[in-house]
């Protein structure tokens, strides 16, 4: 009996199995980070490989047929040692290298860059490479595979990144903050009504916490004023806010030091948290558990 004409590739197994696993060809695409029309693609390759139809489809989405459900039992003992033998390669290839972080402006600064820092120069351990950018890109970051581990802000009720998981670091909150010199650094506490008349330093707009404050007013139908000026960095804020004398609103850890008095604001708070990002499939390696706990270890001792 003549055998088949090629091998099915390991592609085609995991769209096929995810495909299965979700029920839904539109979010295996996403999950895949594949258009719909190429994962379709694949899996009519694979079927017209197997000769035989594997998903059976409908407006509901998609089942196994009971020849899918033969080959999916295979198809995933053989994923799963690839995934193995993926891991193995990557792990060769990053322990010559530095470990890739990414961590959001407000993350580094609260704490990656802290506990990088103060890592034991007697300690042999991976060089860290430390990328900062904004949550969302953070993110793609890892979901891309171009870092190995991402702290980033949480942002509740948004749609999730398919390619990563994501694990609560720490609480966090946008404050309401003034320099020293300001008229509010005596009162310690202003109105609703005077927070939402007087013009800000802020975060940029694709910022999380700019994005934090934004939300959470919106959900209560209130508007700010508009903002003194918008900033790409929490230094670059901080820095304007002391130059102008002006309110700024920031994380609360990135505010820790002797220039800024923290201002409560009547019936309003900001909360978020930090997250550690990783990828979606496969186990962290020993460098990033290690990391990880000093992290937690850093956030703990606050």
């Amino acid at each position: 009996m003549p055998g088949l004409p090629r091998t099915p590739e390991v592609t085609e197994l995991r769209s096929f199995c995810t495909a299965a696993d979700l029920g839904s060809v539109g979010r295996a695409a996403i999950r895949l980070h594949v258009s719909q029309p190429a994962l379709s693609k694949r899996l009519q390759a694979l079927e017209q490989l197997a000769g035989v139809a594997l998903l059976e489809r409908s407006s509901r989405g998609v089942t196994l047929t009971p020849a899918g459900r033969r080959l999916y039992t295979e198809a995933r003992r053989l994923l799963e040692q690839a995934e193995l033998v993926e891991d193995l390669m990557l792990g060769l290839a990053r322990a010559s290298g530095p470990l890739r972080v990414a961590a959001s402006h407000s993350a580094g600064e609260a704490i990656v860059a802290d506990v990088l820092a103060a890592r034991d120069e007697r300690e042999r351990m991976q060089p860290v490479e430390l990328l900062t950018a904004n949550s969302h890109v953070v993110r793609a970051l890892v979901a891309e595979g171009r870092v190995e581990l991402g702290v980033a802000a949480a942002r509740p009720r948004a749609t999730p990144n398919p390619g990563v998981r994501e694990t609560k670091l720490a609480d966090d909150e946008i404050v309401c903050a003034v320099p020293r010199g300001h008229p509010w650094a005596n009162r310690r506490r202003i109105s609703q009504a005077e927070f939402l008349r007087t013009r800000m330093i802020v975060r940029d707009p694709g910022a999380n916490a700019r994005w934090t404050v934004d939300a959470a007013l919106d959900r209560l139908g209130l508007r700010a004023a508009a903002p003194l000026m918008e900033c790409p960095t929490p230094t670059a804020a901080r820095q304007e806010a002391l130059a102008r004398n002006a309110p700024l609103l920031l994380s609360r850890h990135v505010l820790r030091g002797e220039f800024f008095v923290e201002v409560e604001i009547q019936h309003l708070r900001f909360p978020r948290s930090f997250e550690v990002v990783l990828p979606l499939q496969g186990e962290p390696s020993g460098a990033v558990k290690a990391l990880i706990q000093r992290l937690q270890d850093g956030v703990a001792a606050w």
